[in-house]
């Protein structure tokens, strides 16, 4: 049976220990470390960090990717973004493209500092929005040897330009007078409001397939945890349209990066778009029957060989 809210059942051939460390705000993260179970502590392993989707925790995708991966003789680190899940920060469920992508390299400071991490194999797995941190964290971090996407959202494009980039320009000034006037509501309450669910608890499939697909999983038995809202406070969108996140990709050359997505995915033109602008070694794998949200969670189609494979190579 699955404890403490986890979404999948531990593998006995791996062991899950909690920790935390510190951002270089100071804010505290909340943290698994999955390790095989014939771990030797004096050894040297290969290290991956695996990000949540924008709005999930550790306790969901990342896990089930840390459960699998471990066992291939991986020291996996999954958390909660700073400000979200059982992480520090206040106001909670704030979210900022430099804190998310902060995120990465906090965990990069704690891995390379392991003495049983190998400081040269430290790679990295974005799962959905965190596809964009990790890369975004890469370009500037040259800790982070290889990167792996799953079902990328560029979330700065997306709160820039709408889904499917259909925002207008009347669209944009409308919101940015929206969000300029609820700063001063949160100023004077001290309690700022939240975004609506980006997974709805009901939904019509006809009309909003994109929320029936993330309905499905965070508000249903099958991905649901308590902390896992798929809200963040209004105000944070505007700095997500103040700041271009997959900017400069080409100074991840010589960097092997691999794109995974779905080919019935809503989401796969962020990879596609992303791959044009990617410096080589790159490859995008494309996972045949599968949407957007079928690689956080369905082992029969998450590429899990192929991520091997990927990060056998790349940080080799």
């Amino acid at each position: 049976m699955t404890t403490n809210n986890y979404i999948f059942d531990l593998s006995d051939n791996v062991t899950r220990t909690p920790v935390t460390f510190d951002t270089r705000y100071g804010i505290g993260i909340s943290a698994d470390l999955y390790r095989p179970a014939d771990f030797d502590e004096t050894a040297s392993y290969p290290a991956l960090i695996v990000g949540a989707p924008y709005g999930g925790v550790k306790e969901q995708g990342p896990g089930i990717y840390a459960n699998e991966l471990a066992q291939k003789g991986y020291v996996v680190l999954t958390f909660d973004p700073a400000y979200n899940g059982a992480s520090e920060g206040y106001p909670h469920h704030l979210s900022s493209p430099d804190q998310m992508v902060e995120d990465f390299m906090a965990g990069v400071d704690f891995l390379g500092t392991r003495p049983f991490v190998d400081r040269e194999k430290i790679g990295a797995i974005g799962i959905c929005g965190s596809g964009g941190f990790a890369l975004s964290a890469a370009k500037v971090d040259p800790r982070i040897k290889a990167v792996a996407t799953v079902s990328m959202y560029d979330i700065s494009r997306m709160q820039k330009m709408g889904f499917g980039d259909s925002m207008t320009d009347s669209d944009r000034k409308d919101l940015l007078k929206t969000l300029a006037e609820q700063r001063w509501a949160d100023f004077e309450t001290e309690e700022p409001a939240l975004t609506g669910r980006g997974a709805p608890l009901d939904w019509n499939a006809d009309e909003n397939p994109v929320g029936a697909e993330f309905g499905e999983f965070y508000s249903r038995p099958r991905g649901y945890h308590p902390r896992s809202i798929t809200q963040f406070t209004m105000t944070s969108t505007a700095s997500w349209m103040n700041f271009a996140l997959l900017n400069d990709l080409d100074w991840l050359d010589g960097r092997p990066t691999l794109l995974v997505m779905g080919d019935d995915a809503h989401s796969r033109y962020f990879s596609e778009d992303v791959f044009k602008e990617l410096p080589e070694p790159k490859e995008l794998y494309i996972v045949e029957n599968a949407n957007h949200v079928d690689l956080y969670d369905k082992m029969d189609k998450i590429p899990f060989a192929k991520l091997e494979d990927f990060f056998g190579k790349a940080l080799k």
